[in-house]
């Protein structure tokens, strides 16, 4: 059901959402040591999110009857000048994911495997959310940018929010 060429191309995206986690989890160790627990709560929200985003690749790949191939993931950045530069570096980082969801779906629709351009479609939408968070918060920081009580207050706001998995198909 898979090509070798689209098996290939589900690992890489299915390495790069682990990867995701990953980094997401450094900047929540930034955060946390920066003694913003919101932020790092959020982190920390969006790495568990990732990881089910690389399930969902690595199950649709067993589905499929392929062969997941789990690669190396390079160690991700931790250190950063700001709140604002982590967030722009995960923006930058979301918009990576896009490109390569956007490369994978052209590959599946060349190669006509309907079963990969469904999957694919969750994928799409989710990057413009994805997306969207990180500017919203990137946002927000350049609006209270020097106003500690503002920092504060985004903190609280981040600290907010709470991981909720995915319901498993056919629930």
């Amino acid at each position: 059901m898979l090509s070798p060429k689209l098996l290939d191309a589900l690992n890489e995206q299915m390495k790069n959402e682990f990867a995701s986690a990953y980094i997401y989890m450094a900047m929540a160790g930034y955060f946390q040591s920066e003694d913003l627990p919101g932020f790092a709560s959020w982190m920390r929200a969006q790495a568990l999110e990732e990881m089910t985003h690389g399930e969902k690749f690595f199950h649709f790949i067993c589905d499929a009857g392929g062969r997941t191939d789990l690669r190396a993931i390079d160690a991700p950045a931790n250190d950063f000048n700001s709140p604002l530069q982590a967030f722009e570096h995960g923006l930058k980082h979301e918009k990576f994911v896009t490109e390569r969801i956007g490369a994978l779906m052209d590959l599946a629709i060349e190669e006509r495997n309907h079963a990969a351009q469904i999957m694919l479609q969750w994928f799409v939408t989710e990057q413009v959310e994805e997306e969207s968070s990180f500017s919203l918060i990137i946002r927000k920081l350049q609006r209270v940018e020097g106003d500690g009580r503002g920092l504060l207050l985004l903190d609280q706001e981040l600290g907010q929010r709470v991981f909720v998995p995915p319901a498993a198909a056919g629930e």
